[in-house]
């Protein structure tokens, strides 16, 4: 057992597999006391958790090896969902110091097809479960005046052909967090967006075809997934290679990160750049469409890549 993390107390949401559970299981390695939150439901967020389930079977995990952890069954899509998570952690280890909102859903579907409901859903869990999380754990934070909070984003949210409920949410994430460690960062608390990548449920659904042809763009698993095969005979797929380099932020000296997008996927670690202007055109006075329609082709467009259409039948 580490001690990086001792006396810490960590709420990782989606815990109960994937990516969450190797994070839950190396923050306890670490010494942190781990709030195992998962609700044990499909992949696209429906069925009926149950007494018991897969944040169960990781709390077990985490105490056989000597360390310390409840289960939570709390959905992340309702406020009183997240709260119920913080008072689990208050509870059982009287504080409350880091926040991993893992948990996530998919209902893929092209944007013509898409319901409402598709759409609502993968927002609640997703986007709007950061916010719930984050708006339940802050006011801790705040007071002891320390906190380190990762909301796992996604490469998808660059821009994902047939996801653009699930691209929306991520990268809505992104925005969230700059905003955060702006108002944050004076308290302590530090928080980063995570871009991160492996073989787990969720990529598993995705069929062979659409994930060809986004590791094909570079887009899945941020960017990092190219070498697809390479990668899986190597054992860079493994989903529990995320979990150091989120750990590590949760640390003390990880704290001096803040307002980032990461990339965690495989054995690498990666930091993405801000948006920044790239090229601009100015007059003295109102453009008009004239004008716009003669520069714009050779200045703001020259060389300019979009994104790629799904190819033809």
């Amino acid at each position: 057992m580490g001690d990086r993390l001792a006396g810490r107390v960590a709420i990782i949401t989606g815990a109960g597999r994937g990516i969450g559970r190797g994070v839950a299981l190396l923050m306890a390695e670490e010494g942190a006391s781990v709030v195992v939150n998962d609700l044990g439901v499909n992949l696209d967020g429906t069925g009926e958790p149950t007494g018991t389930g897969p944040a169960d079977d990781v709390v077990e995990e985490i105490r056989a090896a000597g360390g310390t952890a409840v289960a939570n069954r709390d959905t992340v899509a309702a406020i009183q969902g997240a709260q119920g998570m913080v008072q689990t952690a208050l509870d059982n280890f009287g504080r409350v110091d880091i926040l991993c909102h893992v948990a996530g859903i998919l209902r893929d579907r092209m944007v013509f097809n898409m319901t409402e409901d598709e759409w609502d859903a993968v927002l609640a869990v997703h986007l709007k479960g950061a916010f719930n999380t984050v708006r339940s754990v802050v006011p801790h934070m705040i007071q002891q005046r320390y906190g380190r909070i990762c909301l796992f984003s996604s490469g998808s949210g660059l821009g994902n052909t047939g996801q653009a409920n699930y691209s929306a949410a991520k990268e809505g994430m992104v925005g969230f967090v700059r905003s955060l460690a702006r108002e944050l960062g004076p308290f302590g608390v530090s928080v980063n967006a995570i871009y991160p990548g492996g073989a787990t449920r969720m990529t598993g659904s995705v069929p062979d075809a659409a994930r060809e042809l986004r590791a094909a763009r570079g887009v899945i698993g941020g960017g990092q997934m190219a070498g697809r095969a390479q990668e899986a005979a190597e054992g860079s797929r493994d989903a529990g290679n995320n979990a150091p380099k989120v750990v590590y932020l949760c640390t003390e000296a990880g704290g001096d990160i803040t307002g980032q997008v990461i990339g965690t996927s495989g054995w690498q670690m990666s930091l993405y750049s801000p948006r920044h202007v790239t090229r601009s055109i100015h007059k003295d006075g109102r453009w008009t469409v004239d004008e716009l329609a003669d520069i714009v082709p050779v200045s703001l467009a020259a060389g300019m890549v979009n994104p790629a259409p799904p190819p033809s039948e």
